[in-house]
């Protein structure tokens, strides 16, 4: 069952939520575009509940919209266009084949029944060469163990099984980070900076949270683990005594 969205928002108002994600978009930069221009003119979809992450672009994007499950809840976020949040369900999302250029995925593949399912409709939105990021709790980390944070709900996930799931639905990973070195505690906000820098240096493993970018490919096969075995005819060289009598008939 999903986190209610009510406790994710407060979570993010907290100053351990705002720790937190001063300490996750100072890993994620380095995988998304900074909000410098870079996403200029593309068309991006949030997945879960992204809000503290991708309202930066808002200016910058050619469109933004966040698109929230409809077990989870919804916030209103607006633009000058207006509202740019909308209720989904997880393996029917309500857009076109090939709408977006870049898809970022947060608070929303750890409570999802069926990731497989999910994973496919993301590839299906997203456009040919498009880049995902997702943002997932880490299970050899101490956020997916503590109530403290909305971390610590669903399935957590091992680098390993982050990247079957990608790679199972014809996404290619291409880098790789950790995030949330510090424990889920409110008294060590204060020195979260430190902590992280020792935590990338000496048990990397360790993060609170697993993040990846990755492309979407077009020349896999979907049915990842499925292999068959190809027919190949048995040729026999021909006899030079065959040869000779298949001259004579003229066969």
């Amino acid at each position: 069952m999903r986190q209610n969205v009510i406790h994710i928002e407060r979570f993010y108002a907290s100053p351990l939520g705002k720790t937190a994600r001063a300490m996750v978009n100072r890993r994620l930069d380095p995988l998304w575009p900074k909000a410098d221009g870079d996403v200029k003119g593309l068309d991006v979809l949030g997945f879960g509940y992204c809000a503290p992450y991708l309202m930066r672009y808002r200016g910058q994007a050619g469109s933004l919209i966040f698109a929230m499950p409809e077990d989870q809840g919804a916030m209103i976020s607006r633009s000058k266009r207006g509202n740019i949040t909308c209720l989904v369900e997880d393996e029917r999302l309500p857009f076109a084949t090939a709408s977006f250029d870049r898809v970022f995925v947060a608070h929303g593949l750890e409570d999802t029944q069926r990731p497989a399912r999910l994973m496919d409709e993301l590839w299906r939105v997203l456009r040919p060469e498009g880049q995902i990021v997702i943002l997932a709790a880490n299970r050899a980390g101490l956020w997916s163990r503590s109530d403290a944070s909305p971390f610590g709900s669903g399935r957590p996930f091992t680098r390993g099984q982050l990247g079957a799931v990608l790679t199972g639905a014809q996404f290619l990973p291409t880098a790789w980070a950790g995030a949330l070195y510090m424990p889920p505690s409110r008294r060590l906000t204060g020195i979260a900076g430190g902590l992280e820098r020792f935590g990338e240096t000496v048990m990397p493993r360790f993060s609170g949270l697993i993040l990846v970018r990755a492309i979407k490919r077009l020349y896999a096969n979907t049915q990842s683990g499925h292999t068959a075995k190809m027919r190949v005819p048995d040729l026999i060289p021909a006899s030079p005594a065959r040869t000779a009598q298949t001259g004579k008939t003229g066969s």
